[in-house]
């Protein structure tokens, strides 16, 4: 199941995640609320009932301060992070120091803790919501893989990048690196049977 975590004043109809809901059926919205006023607990509470109510692992697809969300709920709850197969973060803004718009302060300071599931941290180099800079150091933090997506300033729909086909491909990959290989359907794999079996064949032949 795919969990779209909006940032500050909701996601549009023009926005990418917005656009992935539309696409894809596995793709759902967690509404947190206070979009125009939030707050890292009444967040975190919303998403943690969002993923209690899967029935099936989640990957979180965070954008902006929803990134923020997604780390601090890590921490406050972390009873059902084991429902979390991983996480794409994209474009989380600076909330520490001098944060570009006043209602992200109450997200300060950065939750300093390793995201206990595999995550992809996707940054613009002309972000103005946070420096590349900046983005590499929470990629650091939480443990995440960054990705540099190059000039998209905050990665929305202002950015016009419509459905965003780079962003699917990285969690297309991200899903790959999280679902475990088929297993053979003969113990061992087809090749190692077959190479135990070839002696025994071999003899029958003489």
């Amino acid at each position: 199941m795919l969990l779209t975590v909006p940032g500050l004043d909701n996601s549009g109809p023009a926005h990418w995640q917005t656009l992935w809901e539309n696409e894809d059926d596995r793709c759902a919205r967690v509404e947190l609320g206070l979009w125009d006023r939030p707050s890292p607990l009444p967040w975190a509470g919303r998403l943690n009932a969002a993923v209690a109510m899967a029935s099936r692992p989640v990957v979180l697809i965070a954008h902006s301060l929803g990134c923020h969300a997604v780390a601090w709920w890590s921490m406050f709850d972390d009873a059902l992070t084991h429902k979390v197969a991983g996480a794409l973060l994209v474009a989380p803004p600076e909330v520490d120091d001098m944060p570009i718009d006043e209602r992200l302060r109450p997200f300060a300071p950065t939750a300093r803790a390793r995201l206990p599931f595999p995550s992809i941290l996707a940054a613009s180099r002309n972000d103005p919501y946070a420096t590349f800079g900046r983005a590499k150091r929470m990629a650091r933090i939480w443990g995440s893989r960054l990705v540099d997506a190059g000039a998209l300033g905050h990665i929305n729909a202002d950015s016009r990048i419509g459905n965003w086909p780079y962003g699917r491909y990285l969690l297309d990959r991200l899903i790959a690196g999280i679902t475990p290989s088929p297993r053979p359907l003969l113990p061992g794999g087809a090749v190692e049977t077959l190479q135990q079996h070839e002696p025994a064949t071999l003899a029958l032949g003489r």
